[in-house]
């Protein structure tokens, strides 16, 4: 048996809030809803003043409105926040070079072994929390644990500017409580599934026997035994391949689908931008297909695409393509369309897709 990994799950406190008020003393104190105001807008961030009303990420702004009215809205700025958290990744690193980053916001940590020979896993974690706030003046919470699924638990379990620990002889214990809806990977439809077998606690699922959860559920039961267990094998993951670059915007109001091209040329300029960032990254990758996504009015959503034999060199070339992409819909001339995306997909490794390349160009064709 080899030893138990450390791990830790960070997680800043109402990120895009908390730099809002951070960089504008007035809002502080105050209830700051970070999103556009429109029908169409949700919230990205909330501060925790605007918590107690109800308002939470993901929520139409325009109930945030009613449910906070006294509420400041702030327009997001992703490029301060993307600054921030490059701080904080820097902060990681200091630390350990197994680094998985979720979000802007949030990161997974493995510290089983760190660069800096603090004593503990939970030592590291009170030192990150406590470099984060003295450089940046923002706070952090952290979740320390012996795999990524507990840790993240654990992170959210003293909010805001906490820490929990949780050790390996007390995770069944711990567990045991939870609604099930805490594992990853449950939703409202497993929840509901899962009632239907008397299923509403951890402890519940545990006292099924893995071959008839198995039985119902596939593979994922299986899965579902083990999470109950607290046994989760997967190793925190500091390079994630890129699979996918996208930009998607909602209108103001719905179109009919002739109208999209400059909404469809404006979104290509920025996953162009993307696409760019990540031919100058240390282990590029090269896009091979070129994808149109559309939202309906009644949020049906359609996507397109193409893997053309030569991909596009230029914005306007991709933003061209999504364009002819629009060809492939076969909704009736009426339709009116609320979002429209483009993006990149078939993703490959640059020297990997070269040499390929390479092959083939050399190959001799056979005489006539």
């Amino acid at each position: 048996m080899s030893a138990p990994r450390k791990i830790i799950h960070v997680d800043m406190d109402a990120f895009y809030a908390s730099v809002e008020q951070r960089d504008d003393p007035s809002l502080r104190g105050r209830p700051v809803v970070v999103a556009w105001r429109g029908s169409r807008s949700v919230v990205c961030a909330a501060s925790y003043e605007a918590r107690t009303f109800g308002v939470r990420s993901a929520m139409p702004a325009v109930r945030a409105e009613r449910l906070c009215p006294q509420a400041v809205f702030v327009p997001p700025d992703f490029t301060r926040y993307k600054a921030v958290s490059r701080q904080i990744r820097e902060i990681f690193m200091r630390h350990t070079d197994l680094v998985e980053p979720l979000s802007l916001d949030e990161a997974y940590l493995d510290v089983t072994s760190t660069r800096t020979g603090l004593p503990t896993a939970t030592a590291t974690a009170e030192a990150i929390r406590a470099q984060i706030r003295e450089e940046t003046a923002l706070t952090a919470s952290a979740g320390v644990a012996p795999n990524k699924f507990l840790a993240k638990i654990a992170s959210d379990w003293n909010k805001p500017d906490g820490q929990f620990v949780l050790r390996p002889h007390r995770i069944e214990q711990f567990l045991t409580p939870l609604p099930v809806g805490r594992l990853p990977g449950v939703g409202q439809v497993m929840e509901r599934r899962l009632a239907e077998l008397g299923v509403a606690t951890v402890g519940d699922l545990r006292a099924i026997a893995a071959a008839e959860l198995e039985q119902r559920f596939g593979r994922w039961g299986r899965r579902l035994h083990e999470l109950s267990l607290g046994i989760d094998d997967h190793p925190v993951q500091p390079e994630r391949p890129t699979m996918q670059i996208s930009s998607e915007d909602t209108f103001a109001e719905d179109l009919p689908l002739d109208a999209l091209a400059p909404d469809i040329a404006r979104l290509a300029e920025k996953t162009w931008a993307g696409y760019q960032r990540e031919l100058q990254s240390p282990h590029p990758r090269l896009a091979r297909t070129v994808v149109l996504k559309l939202k309906t009015s009644d949020f049906r959503i359609l996507t397109r695409s193409l893997t053309p034999p030569v991909m596009p060199d230029s914005a306007a070339s991709l933003g061209a393509l999504a364009c002819e992409l629009r060809s492939r819909v076969d909704l009736p001339a009426h339709t009116r369309y609320r979002l429209v995306g483009v993006g990149l997909s078939g993703f490959v490794d640059a020297d990997t897709h070269a040499m390929q390349s390479g092959l083939f160009e050399s190959e001799t064709p056979p005489p006539m």
